[in-house]
């Protein structure tokens, strides 16, 4: 038995969640929850990490205290905030003419060294979407398979280096080790989405309290990934200037709009800015004309950059929202407005059992998804935050290369070193030497 430990750390809260993992049956099932209001956070990004490790603290207290257990190791969500997506190819010989794990392995590690990755960013993880053996293409897992050659096309998640040093100092305060890192949109899409969905195409768009969070799923693999900087906070800072009321009430008005919409109240009594004693009446029309002209505006920009991303026409199964905004009344008609007659579901995250009550919410799409993650939960192959090759096989099962099989292997590199020194048409012949070379050795 294994305990899964996942921090999720959003503008507005932190979560902390504990898990007990049967390896042999591969069950799930939550022991322990902790929530806490997340202080010196900002937009999905750590501005104070001393009181950002003691919102981490008090959701892990709690979620140890329930749980009766000491969790050391934590499975970390990383905003989009942070990051930023890159797409790479690599393309190995496959000696002795099948596929193992072992050729995936080369053929992933060679599209990642291939991949310009900026300087002041590093990996997060990278996730083949693609793979082509010989002359076939979309190959969903070429593991078994025959061929001569094997070809991959990755999506890769880098982060920030001082976004994700600054995480990773606010985690070591708050006396955890990192297990991994992985990206929210990422997460998200593991506890909400359904298989034919990610088959079919479709968008996950998490929209907390400061970010939204975007990820687009194709034949079951990560595709894209990108952020806006909007969120449910923004309908509360536009209410606040436009009443002149406190934050405070402000929030009020938009949790209850629900209520004073069914209601035959016009007005509602408020506070006004700067002397809560005194009181004010603010129209329930101006209130709906403050919150539509917002809505509007996110899901715009949100459609915007899924045109964007190149793969709108792809999208066969729509878009599913989930994140804390989606709480907001009547949001799945409104939104279904503003992304072409693409359908509109709201996502809420998948049943494990022992799930609290409360953790059923869309709001915690995020934290779930980063336990399924660790229980490897629609892995097929990816690169870790930690540099490492993840598989949904165990590698340990995998047959060594007798010595025959490794003089084979390494003949046919020879011969590819040589094929494309020869080749006086490719372009770009000394880097691939290069990406060849660092494969080898």
């Amino acid at each position: 038995m294994k305990n899964l430990l996942a921090i999720d750390i959003g503008s507005s809260k932190t979560t902390a969640i504990i898990a007990n993992y049967d390896e042999l049956t591969d069950n799930l099932t939550i022991s322990g929850v902790g929530i806490s209001n997340s202080k010196g956070i900002k937009k999905g990004a750590i501005t104070n990490i001393d009181m950002a490790s003691k919102s981490i603290k008090n959701a892990l207290n709690d979620a140890k205290r329930i749980a009766g257990v000491d969790v050391k190791k934590a499975i970390v969500s990383v905003s989009s905030t942070y990051t930023k997506s890159i797409t790479s190819y690599g393309i190995v010989n496959v000696p002795g003419n099948e596929i193992t794990t072992k050729e995936i392995n080369r053929a992933i590690q060679t599209a990642l060294y291939n991949a310009n990755i900026p300087q002041d960013y590093q990996l997060l993880q990278a996730i083949p979407y693609d793979f082509k053996v010989d002359d076939l293409s979309e190959i969903e897992d070429p593991a078994g398979m025959s061929g001569s050659r094997l070809e991959v096309a990755l999506h890769i998640i880098v982060a920030q280096k001082s976004g994700l040093e600054n995480l990773k100092k606010t985690l070591k305060i708050a006396n955890l080790e990192i297990e991994n890192f992985v990206a929210s949109a990422y997460a998200s899409g593991l506890a909400t989405l359904k298989e034919d969905e990610k088959e079919l195409g479709v968008a996950v768009i998490d929209i907390g309290a400061a970010t939204s969070d975007l990820g687009i799923f194709i034949n079951r693999a990560f595709r894209h990934s990108d952020h806006l900087a909007v969120g449910s906070h923004h309908i509360t800072n536009d209410l606040s200037m436009a009443l002149h009321t406190t934050l405070a009430d402000a929030e009020a008005i938009k949790i209850n709009f629900e209520e004073f919409v069914k209601s035959d109240k016009d007005l509602i009594e408020i506070s006004v800015i700067g002397n809560e004693e005194e009181k004010q009446k603010a129209s329930i029309t101006t209130i709906t004309q403050v919150i539509s002209a917002r809505i509007e505006e996110t899901f715009l920009l949100l459609n915007k950059e899924i045109e964007d991303s190149g793969l709108k026409n792809k999208i066969g199964a729509g878009i599913v929202l989930t994140g804390g905004f989606t709480n907001f009344y009547n949001i799945k008609e409104i939104a279904s407005q503003f992304f072409d007659g693409l359908p509109v579901r709201v996502g809420t995250p998948r049943k494990i059992e022992g799930l609290f009550e409360n953790l059923k919410a869309p709001e915690f799409s995020t934290p779930i998804g980063l336990l399924l993650y660790g229980k490897k939960e629609g892995l097929t192959y990816e690169i870790d935050s930690n540099r490492q090759f993840r598989s949904k096989y165990s590698l340990d099962q995998l047959s060594p290369l007798d010595e025959e099989e490794s003089k084979q292997e390494k003949e046919s590199e020879k011969e590819e070193i040589t094929s494309i020194l020869t080749d006086k048409n490719e372009p770009n012949i000394f880097q691939k030497i290069k990406s060849w070379l660092s494969n080898l050795f």
